[in-house]
């Protein structure tokens, strides 16, 4: 579905906010506008961070060496592959199995844990040198039983079966008494830090709080306190107002370039219904955001030139950030790497202007 498609304020409940959001969005030179003419360089503020941002598409055009890694002619199955069919016996035993027999995908404890165990989580030593034992659970999704396949050339069905997986686990996991936080997260492509080319995700439930979650839920519960609202709810509904940022859209889900995006091509995939939590995920659901994720996946793919890249699914725990949070997919290709003003500053460049990339998105979803 086309973003202007998706405009129409009476199609989704979030869109049913205040008309300032709107004109917020909708002014011709105000902010969130766009007129695609600026060459100089802008600061934007990342109102679910509150970090700073600097779009500099002049840096683009840069001398540098552009780095791409040719992806390898890989075969369906690969003998050595303790992911592939026949090899099942090399992993730990599987926590889940979809379906189960034959297997489409299949959740594993990872062999090589950073974190195992429910045992103690009491911190020790002083403040200034505080530690506490490693435990926490870590878990492989192995996406497809073909070695050779690609999230976005899935069948359907196929990746439904992988968010179901997720949702399953995350669930299963954010229960634990020694659980204060859960992440599912996709690494592909080497640059991104995978390890195995055979398709496959992570689930990893952490016994402290994120520092990244909790600079959003920070963040929000301030917005929430000064307005009533959650910041996400009314980013959603006033990016796509704006429309100009927006990449597709269906069912309840939109993709879109966020205003301040701290990398070329960064793309959330967001519900257009409050729900602050993962584990609520409905099975009415289950479809449209598998097809949103394939469909945004793929339209990078083709946009970026195969970019490796990171897919991190944020989510407040079931316990906290009711009112305050929504969960979302933050999509990052590895187009750029951090340099010692981005490590040192924690202020993001971004040569991309989210409103070209949006546009570039939006060419690729009508190859």
């Amino acid at each position: 579905m086309t973003p202007s498609a998706q405009s129409g304020t009476e199609r989704h409940p979030l869109a049913r906010k205040e008309a300032s959001l709107h004109t917020w969005a909708l002014g011709s030179q105000g902010p969130g506008s766009y007129d695609g003419t600026s060459n100089m360089s802008t600061l934007r503020q990342d109102p679910t961070t509150r970090h700073w941002v600097i779009l500099a598409p002049r840096r683009g055009a840069r001398p540098h060496d552009h780095v791409s890694i040719p992806r390898q002619v890989l075969p369906e199955r690969d003998e050595s592959c303790p992911f592939c069919p026949g090899n099942e016996g090399q992993t730990p035993p599987e926590l889940l199995r979809i379906p189960d027999d034959p297997w489409k995908v299949r959740v594993v404890p990872n062999l090589y844990a950073a974190l195992q165990g429910d045992g103690d989580i009491e911190r020790t030593g002083p403040p200034l040198f505080r530690e506490m034992p490693g435990v926490g659970e870590a878990e492989v999704v192995v996406e497809s039983p073909r070695h050779d396949m690609r999230l976005d050339e899935m069948a359907l069905e196929d990746v439904q079966h992988i968010v179901r997986a997720w949702r399953e686990r995350y669930r299963a996991l954010i229960d634990k008494p020694h659980v204060q936080a859960v992440m599912v997260f996709k690494n592909f492509g080497p640059m991104a830090g995978t390890s195995l080319i055979h398709p496959h995700s992570q689930v990893v439930a952490i016994p402290v709080n994120s520092p990244r979650l909790l600079r959003r839920l920070d963040v929000a519960t301030s917005y929430f306190d000064d307005t009533g609202h959650c910041v996400y709810d009314d980013l959603v509904v006033a990016e796509r107002a704006a429309g100009v940022r927006m990449v597709d859209g269906r069912g309840r889900f939109v993709a879109f370039e966020p205003f301040a995006s701290s990398s070329p091509f960064e793309t959330w995939i967001c519900p257009t219904f409050h729900s602050s939590s993962f584990d609520e995920l409905e099975d009415g659901d289950v479809s449209d955001l598998a097809w949103m994720l394939s469909s945004t996946v793929g339209a990078i793919r083709r946009a970026c030139d195969d970019p490796d890249y990171n897919l991190v699914l944020y989510s407040a725990p079931s316990d906290k950030g009711e009112d305050i949070f929504l969960w979302h997919v933050r999509i990052l290709p590895k187009l750029s790497q951090p340099a010692g003003f981005e490590l040192g500053s924690a202020i993001g460049i971004n040569t991309v202007e989210p409103e070209a990339a949006a546009e570039e998105l939006r060419k690729a979803l009508a190859v």
